[in-house]
């Protein structure tokens, strides 16, 4: 008896090994190739160490900013490529990419001002353009003090600290300064790299808040969680209704509200300076590029297998480190996209 016990064990044993070994991913062990945006890093970089624990598949994922995402998915050196400058459809149909939207977050000027602590500081459209214009050089010049009644500013020299390399962040930065400033929009511009009118250059979210963090006096941008990872003090920002508010999931939530992705082409779509009370007035989304037509269905399926994770698994990392996950009407939108558009010789890859 006990020898036909151990038998039965053994078949059951095997069956569920088998059962295991059928339900892995396809391609466990192997590593997906990512490069570009630093603005959802910090996300990214939680979304795969917890998708590598799901499934056993590793991401590998570049933070080299969106210029440089850009460049390596035209050149096929990653499997994927994220930009916060999304790519118009003449753009994406030129190059055979398919775009779509992952996640949403915002840009936050980053202060080191002594004696001014995190959401003290207020900040108009207009005196923020004219600080990155070099037009207002010391923090206690007598427009911030207007804005400001109440609170001691030093005799300070401001050193402004922009991106040195080309970044969607300051692609998202720099619309927002072009849509309240006509003598920003006439100057610098908007792009994922302008000529700066002043300042010091550092690579990347982490450098500028390394920067911002070493220099007194200093105002850069970052994405908000390089602020709250760095402990970088923020000002407050007048949005488009006129009211001061503080950068948080709700208010980018608010200005992300409006967005309507039925609608945009290829999923293009800008967030700055949206209308609303409470809405955070620089909100953008990041976006991730892949090609339409893929060399290998099993790694093509395999790269969409996590973000379709991210997307049903990844909204609570997300909120935790304040970005706004993406509507499910959006998810919904995005993943017709894949069926439709992403095939490898004339067969859809997504099922």
């Amino acid at each position: 008896m006990d020898k036909k016990r151990n038998n039965l064990f053994h078949i059951i044993l095997i069956a569920l090994t088998a059962l295991l070994v059928s339900t892995s991913p396809a391609l466990a062990g192997v590593t997906i190739n990512g490069a570009g945006a630093t603005f959802p890093y910090p996300v990214y970089a939680q979304w795969a160490w917890l998708y590598n624990k799901d499934t056993g598949v590793k991401l590998n994922y570049q933070s080299i900013g969106s210029g440089g995402g850009i460049r390596q998915i035209k050149a096929k050196t990653v499997d994927f490529g994220a930009s916060d400058a999304p790519l118009q459809a003449a753009q994406l149909n030129e190059a055979g990419l398919l775009q779509f939207p992952m996640v949403i977050g915002g840009v936050v000027p980053v202060i080191n001002v002594p004696g001014v602590t995190a959401g003290k500081l207020k900040l108009s459209a207009t005196t923020l353009a004219d600080i990155f214009l070099g037009k207002i050089s010391a923090w206690n010049d007598a427009a911030i003090v207007k804005e400001n009644p109440g609170l001691v500013l030093p005799d300070t020299a401001i050193t402004v600290v922009h991106r040195a390399d080309g970044s969607g962040t300051t692609w998202i930065f720099t619309s927002y300064l072009s849509k309240v400033s006509a003598e920003w929009r006439n100057s610098a511009g908007h792009a994922k790299s302008v000529k700066w009118p002043t300042g010091v250059g550092g690579k990347g979210n982490a450098g500028v808040a390394a920067y911002v963090q070493r220099i007194k006096g200093a105002i850069g941008y970052v994405e908000y969680a390089y602020a709250l990872q760095n402990k970088l003090n923020y000002s407050l920002l007048q949005n488009q209704a006129g009211k001061y508010v503080a950068p948080t999931i709700a208010t980018f939530q608010a200005a992300a509200s409006n967005a309507d992705w039925a609608k945009a082409d290829g999923f293009y779509l800008v967030l700055t300076d949206q209308p609303g009370q409470d809405s955070w007035p620089i909100t953008g989304a990041s976006f991730i590029l892949v090609y339409k037509e893929q060399a290998k269905a099993e790694m093509a399926k395999e790269v969409l297998n996590f973000f379709d994770w991210c997307y049903r698994k990844g909204d609570e990392t997300a909120e935790k480190l304040d970005y706004v996950p993406m509507p499910k009407s959006v998810v919904s939108l995005v993943e017709k996209a894949w069926r439709e558009q992403i095939k490898v010789a004339g067969k859809p890859v997504w099922p």
